[in-house]
């Protein structure tokens, strides 16, 4: 233990590097939880449509949507979001699941939910990208 120091004088470079990856991991970890939401993968996503009635929002954009999205999706690009909550008014007491392409668009809509008072949000990992790998469908409808 005395050697600490000497060791973290000598090597500052080195600590302060596995000092922000640990603080990256703890983020990447923790920081869904933090916020309020949780991250699900495909499987427990189609799970929670089947069982629980839960409502998929898909967040991309018009062009990325009608390539292929979730059957009976909600669209709602994210950058319209703020000003289309009150669609989604009667789904607050229900679970719901941000999607965008890879997982990480979404999450930013999950903080948006959470702070319109929504009890359950979800960010589906992966995204799209997630499902299709998973061999779920997709419809152009």
């Amino acid at each position: 233990m005395e050697n600490l120091g000497t060791f973290i004088s000598n090597n500052l470079l080195l600590v302060m590097a596995f000092i922000v990856v640990l603080a990256m991991l703890f983020m990447n970890i923790f920081g869904p939880m933090l916020k309020g939401y949780k991250v699900i993968t495909p499987a427990m996503a189609t799970q929670m449509i089947n069982q629980q009635n839960a409502l998929v929002l898909d967040i991309r954009q018009d062009n990325e949507y009608v390539g292929g999205h979730i059957i009976n999706a909600t669209h709602i690009p994210l950058s319209h979001l703020k000003d289309r909550l009150g669609e989604l008014e009667k789904h607050k007491n229900k679970p719901v699941i941000a999607v965008c392409r890879s997982g990480h668009r979404s999450s930013g809509a999950c903080v948006t939910l959470k702070k319109a008072g929504f009890e359950s949000v979800y960010n589906l990992s992966g995204g799209v990208l997630a499902w299709e790998s998973a061999n779920l469908p997709l419809t152009k409808s």
